[in-house]
């Protein structure tokens, strides 16, 4: 199963994460969450490690009605972007298939969101140049 679809961004970790904090709002998602793995491995275990952020973006117009057809589906939200530094002045974007992560739920309402919410994923995947 394909969870995920990805491309490499020409530009750096700092501006990359700027076009997708802009072009998820632009499709009506917010970011909820951020994760800096590099931050964390730092103070946690004393490592190094290259920029790599989760966010977690969510529409909130989509989870009330997740919310409201599922009330378990908070298990599986928000919608996790990934952020990966290639360390070349470029960056790896990695967007969620919904789809295929939320079909678990074996709910018709939840798959129906789930096209929506591919739909302006993709939008805003693809506008991020």
């Amino acid at each position: 199963m394909k969870y995920s679809y990805s491309k490499d961004i020409e530009s750096g970790f700092e501006d990359t994460e700027s076009k997708i904090r802009e072009a998820l709002l632009d499709v009506g998602f917010g970011i909820l969450t951020e994760i800096n793995m590099k931050k964390a491995f730092k103070e946690k275990l004393n490592l190094e490690y290259k920029n790599y952020k989760i966010l977690g973006a969510c529409n909130p117009t989509l989870a009330h009605q997740a919310l409201e057809s599922e009330s378990f589906i908070g298990i599986l939200m928000p919608c996790n972007i990934l952020l990966i530094d290639n360390e070349d002045q470029s960056t790896k974007i990695v967007f969620p298939y919904a789809k295929s992560l939320l079909e678990v739920t074996e709910n018709n309402a939840i798959s129906d969101l789930a096209n929506k919410v591919d739909d302006l994923l993709r939008s805003a995947f693809d506008a991020i140049k």
